[in-house]
């Protein structure tokens, strides 16, 4: 039966009785909030087989966590991970924490017990990936799950494509485009923040939106990629230094600033084991792109398009219908047949980037319910890893070719 205007959202999701599963997590900031908002969010809008709690939440600033418990949602606050992982109301533990620290953290946690669910890029490494996705499956014979955060499988309009794609709609792939653009790094002066510092993001444009995308791009396909070749570059080597860094050049007028040492955008190739080739573009220096995540996929039936700016639709073009009447139609993805649309509002009421996270609760929920395997596993997490690696090592020896001048 559809919902009706006055029963709205969450009108079947009453959890009293069910089994409570305690949630940690650690780190509250940009993603500690929208995971936070997923974890509030998800047993009032769908029926779950367990009832997630918010336990506690860790910082290193006693007073900062603290005031973070508060605003989102938390019952307790911990300024040490390992305390947070000991606790006893603590099942499943959630790193939203900078790429350097995942390993350590997720390792332990599931050595501990607990069902984890780490952010992305999964690690900064292949090796530290390789040690979370073998401590992952040691866990899963124990019943433990782990889970890696590609929020954006869970767009419906993606979750819809991926569905397209495997029944065949599009018929043999041909090409995949993949850009992630936004522009927070344009202005020269934005400090030194540890997203642009190698020891603590790992990479920078290429973790940061690369991962996203090559992740998307093999969900869509069914496929790994297979082999890349790539350029990376950073545009502004040095930036000032955040008020109370310990080091640093200092500059004219007495502006102190360090190095950049991560990428600001990487281009790259690649080819499926299909024989589908795929271009990708990832960058923080796209003037006037906000988050422009944007996709299309090319194949011997049809095309599919989708722009992350306009997540409730997807473009579809059926290359079988006849010439005249054939081309590019919008699909309103806001019905309760397309993917987790049922538990939310009438036809054509949209979603947001928001409910990426509450549509990953519930599925990482159910996961732990049945003992299955989550998607994307750490083994997923591992393969994004692995192509990001090949990135970085094309690109350290691509160099570009310049005619010589008649």
């Amino acid at each position: 039966m559809r919902e009706t205007e006055a029963s709205g959202p969450g009108a079947d999701s009453e959890t009293a009785g069910k089994r409570p599963l305690g949630v940690g997590m650690v780190g509250y900031a940009f993603m500690g909030a929208a995971h936070s908002q997923g974890w509030r969010t998800v047993g009032r809008v769908f029926d779950l087989p367990v009832e997630p709690v918010l336990a506690a939440v860790c910082g290193r600033d006693g007073g900062a966590v603290r005031t973070a418990a508060d605003r989102l949602g938390w019952a307790a606050a911990e300024t040490d991970w390992r305390a947070l992982i000991a606790r006893d109301d603590v099942d499943l533990v959630d790193i939203c924490t900078p790429g350097d620290s995942h390993a350590e953290i997720a390792v332990a946690a599931l050595e501990a017990g607990k069902h984890v669910l780490c952010e992305k890029p999964l690690a900064n490494t292949v090796e530290e990936a390789e040690a979370m996705a073998d401590a992952a499956e040691r866990a899963h014979a124990r019943g433990q799950v782990a889970m890696v955060g590609f929020n954006y499988r869970r767009v419906p309009a993606l979750t819809l494509a991926r569905r397209m794609v495997a029944q065949g709609r599009l018929g043999a792939l041909r090409h995949v485009r993949v850009t992630y653009l936004q522009d927070w790094l344009v202005d020269a002066e934005f400090p030194l923040t540890w997203r642009l510092i190698k020891e603590h993001a790992g990479s920078g444009a290429l973790g940061d939106l690369g991962a996203h995308i090559v992740d998307l791009a093999q969900y869509l396909v069914g496929e790994q990629v297979a082999g890349v070749s790539a350029l990376t570059e950073t545009f502004v080597r040095e930036r000032p230094l955040l008020e109370g860094a310990s080091s640093g050049l200092t500059a004219a007028g007495g502006t102190r600033r360090g190095a950049v040492t991560v990428d600001d955008a990487a281009v790259f190739t690649g080819r499926f084991p299909s024989g589908a080739l795929a271009s990708f573009e990832a960058t923080r220096f796209a003037a006037g792109r906000k988050n422009a995540l944007r996709l299309e996929l090319n194949g011997s039936e049809g095309s599919l398009s989708f722009d992350l700016e306009r997540l409730n639709e997807l473009s579809f073009h059926d290359h079988t219908e006849p010439a005249a009447s054939s081309g590019f139609r919008r699909i309103l993805v806001t019905e309760p047949e397309h993917p987790y649309l049922d538990a939310w509002w009438p036809p054509g009421h949209g979603l947001g980037y928001e409910h990426t996270f509450v549509h990953q609760a519930r599925d990482l929920l159910h996961a732990i319910a049945t003992g299955t395997r989550p998607e994307p596993s750490f083994a997923d997490g591992l393969c994004v890893q692995r192509v990001l690696a090949a990135v970085e090592e094309s690109a350290a020896k691509n160099s570009v070719y310049t005619p010589v001048p008649a």
